[in-house]
């Protein structure tokens, strides 16, 4: 398993200018390279190997010198990802899904170069990026284990921060405690309810900041194209939706940290969240809640704290009967589960997440908890 930290760089004005102009070699070199596939396999029928195109590189360094600017293996890198892409689109194609042929990425679209294995270090409070130099970060927090990788990346809002790939050195044996386990059902009304009774609101950031929003979108609109007003009002727009996107992934990683803390044990439904947010009634605000960012987070920080996630199938979660297990048939408008058999009448979420529970630890072979307050 390996964890990624995050933190703020500050680099100075002279190591932003040499940092735009990796990113514009490494775009460069990311056209060639899908350019040089798609031409040999147009005229042989043949799929250029990364490695071939690696072989490439010191030629197109004899040809174009800005590309010795950058680090050799972040140019091979940059190849590894049109591989991936290629890779990526093969298998939609396979599955009969919408392939999505990969592109050509225009000016001011290619956002991030990496260090795969050398060319950084570690200096108190910078980091040695090579043809960089030694680039002041915000440590917010410590790190533990080995650096494995380096992805140093700019925001739209033309933030800059680098992300290090570890390898922890000790990873916990997993232990589930009866006493600390949970269900989880992930809702709109709530944020997320829990098996324990418990839930944690709905924060709706986008529909908050919506407004301000439409205000900055109609002045963008009223802008003309080309002009420095224009580019001003994009900013502005983008810092919105940057503020958004920062509330959004602290209350994540706020929750997943909570629960990790507290329980041993975390059960969630596996939800098909591409499927679910092409409901035109719902898509926004399923959009807003990010449950994908939540179990995510959550998986990766319990994994590393000796905990257990697991995803259980979500079929009738809701509608089954928590106490005697009789299907009880509900729209989406129904939010108290009442069963006629047994005569238990809760919410639906807390209903649903007690099921989501039990089929939790039946999946990894515990049969079943008392998980209801009494």
């Amino acid at each position: 398993m390996r964890k990624t930290y995050k933190f703020r760089i500050y680099p100075t004005k002279p190591q932003i200018r040499q940092m735009e102009r990796s990113l514009e070699v490494c775009r460069h070199v990311y056209n060639r390279t899908l350019a040089e596939r798609k031409q040999v396999y147009e005229e042989t029928g043949k799929t250029l190997s990364k490695y071939t195109l690696n072989n490439l590189l010191p030629q197109w360094k004899a040809d174009n010198p800005e590309y010795n600017e950058v680090f050799s293996q972040t140019l091979q890198e940059v190849q590894e990802r049109v591989d991936l892409a290629f890779k990526h689109f093969f298998r939609r194609v396979k599955n009969g899904e919408k392939p999505g042929y990969p592109r050509f990425k225009g000016k001011g679209w290619y956002d991030s170069f990496t260090y795969p294995q050398m060319g950084f270090k570690l200096k108190d409070d910078h980091i040695y990026l090579s043809k960089i130099g030694d680039v002041y970060v915000k440590f917010h927090r410590q790190i533990e284990g080995n650096i494995k990788r380096v992805t140093v990346r700019r925001t739209s809002c033309t933030k800059w921060y680098v992300s290090l790939i570890i390898e922890p050195e000790d990873i916990p044996t997993p232990i589930v405690d009866l006493n600390k386990v949970i269900g989880i059902d992930v809702g709109l009304s709530s944020f997320l309810t829990m098996s324990d009774g418990d839930n944690v609101s709905n924060p709706r950031f986008f529909k908050a900041e919506e407004k301000e929003l439409a205000r900055v979108q109609r002045k963008l609109s009223q802008t003309v194209k080309g002009t420095t007003d224009r580019q001003k009002a994009i900013k502005v727009v983008q810092r919105v939706h940057e503020r958004i996107s920062n509330k959004r992934y602290d209350f994540a990683h706020q929750i997943s940290r909570f629960l990790v803390d507290k329980y041993s044990f975390i059960a969630f439904e596996d939800l098909n969240i591409k499927n679910m947010i092409r409901d035109p009634q719902y898509s926004k605000s399923i959009a807003d809640v990010s449950w994908n960012m939540l179990i995510t987070a959550t998986k990766y920080k319990a994994e590393s704290a000796g905990k257990i996630v697991v995803l259980v199938n979500p079929y009738n979660t809701s509608q089954m009967c928590s106490k005697c297990g009789l299907i009880v048939k509900k729209t989406i408008n129904n939010r108290i589960h009442k069963c006629d058999s047994c005569g238990l009448a809760l919410d639906r979420d807390y209903n649903a997440a007690i099921n989501i529970l039990r089929l939790g630890l039946q999946s990894v072979g515990i049969k079943s908890v008392e998980a209801r307050r009494l």
